[in-house]
């Protein structure tokens, strides 16, 4: 159960020509020496040493911040294309801050454009207050057609301010309506707004970096829940638009009802079942009525909201909190969580009733899993960050390939310095912020993750993530 971020300080804006951090580098920084595998929690920095990020590795890597750290963000559904796939990109993103001082903290919401990367062909589908940018260089040096880097190195930010009451624990954008966002604040207020006008302001907007970056706007809220503590769990239905449930430190779990566009009956009895704080709510892809939910009592519940006000099934997930879940929305059976000691469990809610439901455990990560996600392009993809600044990203399709494996080793053995005890499954490792918080992937742009961290923002999208082409799905932009 680890949420907060200590010592929160404001990003300064940095020199330019400046580094951009652990893990940060450009081409021309790569060291003479022979390059070496860095495992966390395995390897340390001699006096003198220092890690440098493999740019190669990325098909596009980006660095930002809006000020405060921020505990959590969202992807905002956008109106660019569905399936986009040419650099440079545009996306749009909600995010709370967590301020030093409680009356400091405000929400972004903020518009990131001419994101630039490498082209790569894509792989056809099987039949079955202070703001600043820093990029990553990730150019090739070979001319290669299918690595052509396009656009130019730095994307832009456009930020705009709303002012939010204390802290924001969590926030989630409307999947139908992606203007409405709900917010949990760390005075136990749950609240929704409509940020339809912002929106709108950075979708019309030119290239202004500077534009409303400083000023702070007041807001109002369309709705306003006081539960009995703080919370983190949040979720919106992705079957029913307006839909909410909201899950505080008390083990509550509050149901949300639009009754129009704008309003909400909200149930003052709640659903009881955990016996310790609600960490995370997931609704069900394919049942309008079925939410499952995480808890630091070790367990994960599945809820139907025709039943009552308690659970349908409950199971012992982890040895420790379960601190965040996945319900995948291409494979519907699979759920996925992560726990405070690190672990990573992959569920078949097929199998609940025989008792054995775990169909993949993982001990990769030795801190707390902070955010784990399902790929929305992938159904055997998926995403994980933790507390000991590794974002992972994982292939359960994958299988361990002796015969392939020795050949590789032989290959890169006089390159680098691998470790030889990593689960095949372990797809990529992402290293370079500190006090990593939460992961999205984007479901417009295959491929592309955002994650934020006590130190910022990345956009990454790893190379060796194939992207494939969606049926009746053209491979550029609809824009």
């Amino acid at each position: 159960m680890v949420r907060s971020i200590k010592n929160p300080k404001k990003a300064k804006r940095k020199n330019k020509g400046s580094k951009s951090g652990e893990g940060a580098s450009s081409s021309s920084s790569v060291p003479e020496l022979p390059a070496k595998v860095w495992r966390p929690g395995v390897d340390k920095l001699e006096e003198g040493e220092e890690l440098q990020c493999d740019v190669s590795a990325y098909d596009s890597l980006h660095a930002f911040n809006i000020g405060w750290p921020c505990l959590s963000f969202d992807v905002v559904r956008d109106t660019l294309g569905l399936v986009r796939t040419e650099f440079p990109h545009t996306m749009y993103c909600v995010a709370g801050t967590q301020a030093e001082k409680a009356a400091w903290n405000y929400i972004g919401i903020f518009k990131v454009s001419n994101i630039s990367g490498k082209r790569r062909a894509l792989v056809p589908k099987a039949d079955a207050n202070d703001t600043d940018m820093d990029s990553e260089n990730t150019d090739s040096d070979e001319d290669d057609e299918d690595e052509e880097n396009v656009g130019s190195k730095t994307p832009v930010l456009q930020l705009r301010k709303v002012a939010h009451e204390g802290g924001v624990n969590r926030i989630r954008a409307m999947t139908q309506n992606p203007h409405i966002c709900a917010s949990w604040g760390d005075n136990g207020h749950v609240q929704v707004w409509d940020f339809s006008s912002h929106l709108n302001a950075l979708a019309e907007s030119e290239n202004d970096v500077n534009r409303g970056a400083s000023t702070v706007s007041n807001h109002a809220p369309l709705a306003k829940f006081l539960h009995k503590d703080e919370g983190y769990a949040l979720d919106w239905n992705p079957l029913v638009p307006g839909r909410l449930v909201s899950g505080d430190c008390k083990n509550f779990i509050h149901l949300w009802e639009p009754t129009s566009d704008s309003t909400w009956n909200i149930d003052p009895k709640p659903f009881v079942g955990h016996t310790a704080s609600v960490e995370d709510l997931q609704w069900s892809p394919t049942e309008p009525f079925v939410f499952a939910s995480c808890s630091v009592d070790k367990t994960i519940a599945i809820w139907d909201t025709r039943l009552g006000k308690s659970p349908a099934t409950s199971i012992k997930a982890h040895n420790a909190d379960v601190n965040v879940i996945s319900w995948n929305r291409l494979a519907s059976c699979m759920l996925a969580s992560g726990s405070d000691d690190g672990a990573i469990s992959i569920f078949d809610l097929r199998l609940l009733k025989e008792g054995d439901s775990v169909v993949a455990h993982f001990e990769y990560h030795k801190h707390p899993v902070t955010s784990i996600e399902w790929s929305p392009h992938e159904a055997s993809t998926l995403a994980a960050c933790s507390a000991d600044n590794q974002l992972t990203v994982w292939d359960l399709s994958l299988e361990r390939d002796e015969e392939e494996e020795a050949e590789f080793k032989a290959k890169i053995r006089e390159q680098v310095n691998a470790p030889s005890d990593l689960p095949p499954q372990l797809l990529f490792v992402h290293q370079g912020q500190k006090d990593l918080k939460e992961l999205h992937w984007h479901n417009q742009i295959p491929g592309m993750i955002v994650s934020t961290a006590a130190d910022g923002f990345n956009i990454l999208m790893p190379s060796n993530i194939e992207t494939p082409l969606p049926e009746n799905a053209p491979p550029a932009d609809d824009a």
